[in-house]
């Protein structure tokens, strides 16, 4: 695999070989012996599937509070996303700053967002499949967001408000300068 890191330390874009002919292609997405070695040592314990219907449909920005926090490794298995992490580590160089990048399943890059991150996307295609691994279980007691479009974060989504498919939830979450100190950044 072909890992590549990012101005904001800790995310990294994860590109797996393929091997292809006639017939298509083969892929190893995921050795956890690789991952480990290449990108973090940490370990997986859920793996999450979700599909949307419609392009512009834009889910996020989430997180899970501590103890539930969660790493994702997230990927899109058909069609395609603008996809983004925001560090939201208090003390960290890169506070309040994001990360953002176009997964599609042609390529099949993968991005890796560890604990300490806002993640979202926004669907570039109709009938988008997006899979993650988590290294934390789901928890809605530690369920938590900030506002999609909080203009501080200066996200450039591909999406305006009006025309964004969001949840009730995603449209009500607080800007980041609103929420407590949540994750400590350790240098």
């Amino acid at each position: 695999m072909d890992v590549r890191e990012f101005e904001i330390p800790g995310v990294k874009l994860v590109i797996p070989k393929r091997f292809g002919d006639h017939r298509g292609f083969f892929s190893e997405t995921w050795s956890d012996r690789a991952f480990r070695q290449q990108v973090a040592d940490i370990g997986f314990v859920q793996d999450n599937h979700s599909l949307s219907a419609q392009k512009g449909t834009l889910r996020g920005l989430h997180f899970q509070k501590p103890p539930s926090a969660q790493g994702k490794l997230v990927r899109v298995v058909r069609g395609a996303v603008f996809d983004v992490a925001v560090d939201i580590r208090h003390g960290s160089p890169t506070f309040g700053r994001h990360v953002s990048v176009v997964l599609d399943a042609r390529e099949g890059a993968q991005l890796w967002i560890p604990p300490g991150f806002l993640h979202g996307f926004c669907t570039l295609e109709d009938d988008t499949e997006f899979l993650y691994k988590v290294t934390g279980y789901y928890s809605a007691a530690d369920d938590a967001g900030v506002a999609w479009d909080d203009p501080d974060l200066g996200i450039d989504w591909p999406v305006d408000e009006a025309t964004a498919v969001l949840s009730d939830k995603d449209r009500k979450h607080p800007r980041l300068r609103d929420l407590p100190p949540i994750f400590a950044y350790e240098a």
